[in-house]
């Protein structure tokens, strides 16, 4: 009898030993290091000593008194003397594509469009604070006149210094107070921040970056303030208590082009591992990762060649400051009194204002995924649109069956704008300007600013115009978080309401049903159990048959 109890014990000890071996090899903890991704990453980033050989606060020509931005570049010109060149070259001087043909003008200097706000034309020198250049205020800007160059606004290191927001990208000459936020501008000490130069951190990045259409986290969701000084659990990479990463660690700089933008060229034509060539761009999570950097045997290593890095490694965006959703032009325009006014909303953010109209702000945002190669498709303000729908002003390139193309993660924004009810075409109004000009902000006259915008940008305007919903793209790259917060397989793999419900071209275990795959699964799933079975009561007859010949 005691001899039956143990052949019975030992056949269900079968399956419960099938899974401890296979907890053992998938489930068991293993060192971090054993990661092949984390083990590349660390030998191609472990910290670095940065070497300077030269102090500037020692050169004569730093020492003498300026008056002004254009005059300390002609100092850094006398030593750096190929430096504006360089720069004229790139994109942060330009504001256009630069690898689309110039009729198409392309970009923030050209005819390109967005949802927030709006465009460059007429509003120069409110736009142009965040430009690396001065006196931008107008279509007859020198871009040629190298002294234009603002080299401090990158290499400063005082922390002191600051352009004007309606300067055309110059600091104050004295103090003067702004209007639209009510502080106070002070001129530079132009001698200490000449000779403070250094490398690029990423407050001299995020003093624009941050703060893009207006305020802080407006435009991307995630870039706003909290990355001047995150801890990890907001950003792995950027964490002061963690690898405390700059820009620049990431946004390779060859000759002033610093890595990354959504044009439509993408950022990086071949996907590169800085194992495969150190000095491949490190734009791309493969640079340092590389393509398979989860741990032999881990699922999510087979999921690289068609799911971006981000899409699981950024669950939420805006996590700590709020990020702006919804924009209504077509509200703008309302007053109290008499007078324009601003109500705050959720989050301690504005939901209306005179000038602008309604906003909603969101914060902890999760991501919408599309396919994605790097390039965005964009239209301007001469392209013709359906006002019937929702217009896509600009929207990511890419399918399934592209080998370039992820599932990446976006964050859209949404609003209304103005557009020509008969030419069918986007507008650009004039927002920005003093009393008596054609600025909207001047007379809330959306006519008038719409004929004087479209002017400035040489363009056509029936004098008919109406408003219509857009929305616009933006790629979710940072703010990655720690790997214990990362999504969770039914995140995604859901029957109803996972995060790809509406992402198609592609069969989705989980999401998706196909009556030849389920029947085919489970056919293999019955015959795997039939096997187990009939080889478990095999052994355990056998042992009995033994047991008795004993």
């Amino acid at each position: 009898m005691n001899g039956l109890k143990q052949r019975i014990r030992g056949f269900w000890m079968i399956p419960l030993a099938a899974i401890w071996m296979a907890s053992a090899v998938w489930g068991s903890p293993e060192p971090e290091n054993r990661a092949p991704g984390r083990i590349m990453a660390q030998q191609a980033l472990k910290e670095r000593v940065l070497w300077i050989t030269a102090d500037h606060s020692k050169h004569e020509i730093l020492q003498q008194e300026f008056a002004s931005g254009p005059e300390v570049t002609a100092a850094c010109l006398t030593c750096h003397s190929e430096a504006a060149a360089q720069f004229h070259k790139t994109i942060h001087w330009t504001w256009l594509d630069p690898n689309m043909p110039a009729d198409k003008r392309i970009g923030k200097a050209g005819i390109s469009i967005n949802n927030f706000c709006i465009s460059i034309h007429g509003n120069e020198p409110r736009c142009t604070s965040c430009h690396a250049g001065y006196g931008w205020k107008d279509a007859d800007f020198d871009f040629t006149d190298e002294t234009k160059v603002d080299c401090l606004v990158c290499h400063d290191q005082t922390g002191a210094y600051q352009k004007f927001p309606a300067g055309a990208g110059n600091p104050v000459s004295e103090p003067k107070v702004f209007k639209g936020n009510g502080k106070e501008y002070l001129p530079p000490d132009w001698n200490t921040v000449a000779q403070s130069v250094g490398r690029p951190t990423r407050q001299n990045c995020g003093a624009c970056h941050f703060f893009g259409g207006g305020g802080d986290g407006v435009k991307h969701g995630d870039l706003d303030s909290s990355l001047m000084k995150p801890d990890k659990t907001l950003d792995v990479h950027m964490g002061v208590d963690g690898q405390n990463f700059d820009c620049s660690r990431c946004h390779t700089t060859e000759l002033h082009r610093i890595a990354g933008r959504t044009y439509a060229t993408p950022a990086v034509m071949e996907r590169k591992s800085l194992v495969e060539d150190d000095l491949a761009s490190k734009i791309t999570c493969e640079s340092c990762h590389t393509d398979k950097p989860h741990k032999p045997g881990v699922k999510a290593n087979d999921h690289t060649d068609k799911v971006a890095c981000q899409s699981c490694h950024i669950p939420t965006f805006a996590r700590e400051k709020p990020t702006k959703m919804w924009w209504d032009w077509s509200t703008a325009g309302n007053k109290k009194d008499g007078k324009p006014y601003a109500e705050k909303g959720p989050h301690g953010k504005a939901s209306y204002d005179t000038k602008k109209g309604d906003f909603v702000w969101e914060k902890k945002v999760k991501p919408e995924y599309y396919w994605f190669n790097g390039s965005v498709a964009s239209i301007t303000a001469e392209d013709a649109i359906d006002p019937e729908g929702e217009v896509a002003i600009n929207r990511p390139v890419g399918n399934p069956e592209d080998p370039n193309s992820r599932i990446f993660p976006f964050k859209v924004h949404r609003g209304k704008q103005p557009y020509d009810t008969v030419r069918k075409t986007l507008l650009i109004p004039h927002l920005f300007g003093k009393k008596g000009s054609d600025a909207y902000w001047a007379n809330y006259d959306w006519k008038r600013a719409l004929e004087s915008g479209m002017a400035r940008a040489g363009l056509e305007f029936s004098g008919e115009y109406d408003f219509v919903e857009t929305s616009y793209v933006f790629p979710i790259t940072h703010m990655v978080a720690p790997k214990e917060n990362t999504l969770a397989c039914a995140e995604c793999h859901a029957r109803t309401d996972g995060r790809l419900a509406n992402l198609s071209g592609i069969y989705m275990p989980g999401r998706d049903i196909s009556k030849l795959i389920n029947t085919g699964g489970w056919a293999l799933v019955l015959a795997s159990l039939f096997g187990v079975l009939v080889h478990g009561f095999g052994r355990f007859f056998a042992n009995g048959r033994k047991g008795k010949s004993s």
